[in-house]
């Protein structure tokens, strides 16, 4: 099961998963983990180290993103009013 927590410390949701997705999974495990009626997927990029896969909520865009080297993934959201909605959007991952 994938525990998702938001911190609102930090202005974002950390997601940590059973396992981790790999580099070359994340984008399909991303487009799953997001995948629902209410959430457009915008964009997917790929780093060396980091993967983003930019998405819609409410209006808001915010970034699913993976780390590579610590094997994080968390959601941030691009602007005040996407963070405004960041713990709605936890619970309705949940």
């Amino acid at each position: 099961m994938t525990k998702i927590e938001y911190n609102h410390i930090h202005k974002c949701i950390t997601i940590h998963p059973q396992e981790a997705p790999h580099d070359e999974d994340f984008e399909i495990w991303g487009s799953l983990f997001l995948h629902s009626d209410e959430i457009t997927i915008n964009e997917y990029s790929a780093g060396a180290d980091r993967h983003q896969i930019r998405f819609t909520y409410q209006l808001q865009t915010f970034n699913l993103n993976f780390e590579h080297y610590s094997e994080s993934t968390w959601i941030n959201g691009e602007g005040f009013d996407a963070e405004h909605l960041l713990a709605a959007l936890t619970f309705y991952l949940s």
